[in-house]
């Protein structure tokens, strides 16, 4: 005699329906969904969108000599000759050739063409970091100053990109944009710098971090904060055979500032200057980028492997980027 089943069901019963359920399982297959929920299948993600594309121009070098100004004017059109425009420039530093070691009168004319080139070639808004190169008159002896000058120190520089401090942060485009000022004066050495942010701004930073959360950032500087590029050339060896990374070369608070950008996910990436090499890192979910120079070789023909150029990078609403280098065809002249 045939056992029911403890639901009620036969065996035969329960067979009947495991074909059925079978057969209508193959038939969504095939009507193309993957769901036996109603027959409909997983919404597709929606597609990103970009925010904003900036151009990161960095390492300029303006100078009378070596076509410097026209080199930069050529770099400014090939920039604005894309048919897809960035909206911002970010110029990572080292605008003029050199302000550390110039008198008042050197200084001033590479200030004057930088801002010539700027204004007359330039359309796009910028918004500038400070570079070792900026700054005015830290070695004392070859600049001719006492320190006691009108804009001496940074002070010129930041007269020149119209802002009271070295560094800042602003918001556009529904992404966050924080400028470092990556440079002190060496503690051993009054005509050298080294890198790293001090207490007051190390505060600030802290705080802007805070108040931008949830905010997609972006942080430039002008010496690298996480650098590969400074193992080409950019260190020393000590008499172990040990490498030895210059003060100047990289951030000297990079572990720091790492431990703190770890406590905020919302920083997808940092840009530098400084070194007039190439490179990407990515670490703890950062991405890192060193691009280049616009002059190259400090206008001498390619730094290495690398070509005079700039980066353009395109921000996207969800966090993601991309950053591409690109050379604008700047021949080296006498």
């Amino acid at each position: 005699m045939k056992q029911p089943t403890p639901s009620g069901f036969s065996r035969r019963d329960m067979l009947a329906a495991s074909a059925l359920a079978l057969g209508s399982f193959a038939a969504s297959r095939a009507a193309g969904s993957n769901s036996l929920l109603g027959g409909f299948a997983p919404t597709p993600p929606a597609p990103r969108k970009r925010s904003i594309r900036v151009a990161h121009l960095t390492d300029l070098h303006i100078q009378p000599e070596r076509a410097a100004d026209q080199g930069v004017v050529a770099c400014l059109k090939h920039l604005q000759s894309q048919k897809d425009l960035p909206e911002l420039v970010l110029s990572g530093g080292d605008h003029i050739m050199d302000g550390f070691a110039a008198d008042e009168p050197r200084t001033r004319l590479q200030w004057e063409l930088w801002n010539k080139a700027v204004k007359g070639d330039c359309s796009i808004p910028i918004l500038s970091a400070i570079g070792n190169h900026d700054i005015w008159g830290w070695n004392k002896k070859n600049s001719k100053t006492d320190g006691k000058e009108k804009g001496w120190g940074k002070t010129w520089a930041c007269e020149q990109f119209g802002r009271d401090k070295p560094y800042t942060s602003t918001t556009k485009a529904g992404w966050h944009f924080i400028i470092l000022d990556s440079v002190r004066q060496d503690k051993d050495d009054p005509n050298g710098y080294e890198a790293f942010l001090d207490d007051e701004q190390y505060a600030w930073l802290e705080n802007d971090l805070k108040a931008s959360a949830g905010t997609p950032t972006l942080i430039m500087s002008h010496i690298p904060i996480l650098s590969v590029t400074i193992f080409n050339g950019g260190s020393k060896r000590d008499a172990a055979g040990d490498l030895k990374i210059a003060g100047g070369k990289m951030h000297m608070d990079c572990d720091k500032l790492v431990n703190l950008f770890a406590k905020h996910s919302h920083i997808k990436a940092c840009i530098s200057g400084h070194i007039h090499l190439l490179d990407r890192v990515e670490y703890n979910g950062i991405k890192y980028f060193c691009n280049g120079a616009v002059c190259g070789n400090w206008w001498k023909g390619d730094h290495g492997l690398c070509k005079p150029g700039y980066a353009v990078l395109d921000l996207f609403d969800d966090g993601t980027l991309t950053n591409e280098y690109v050379p604008y065809g700047w021949v080296a002249r006498d």
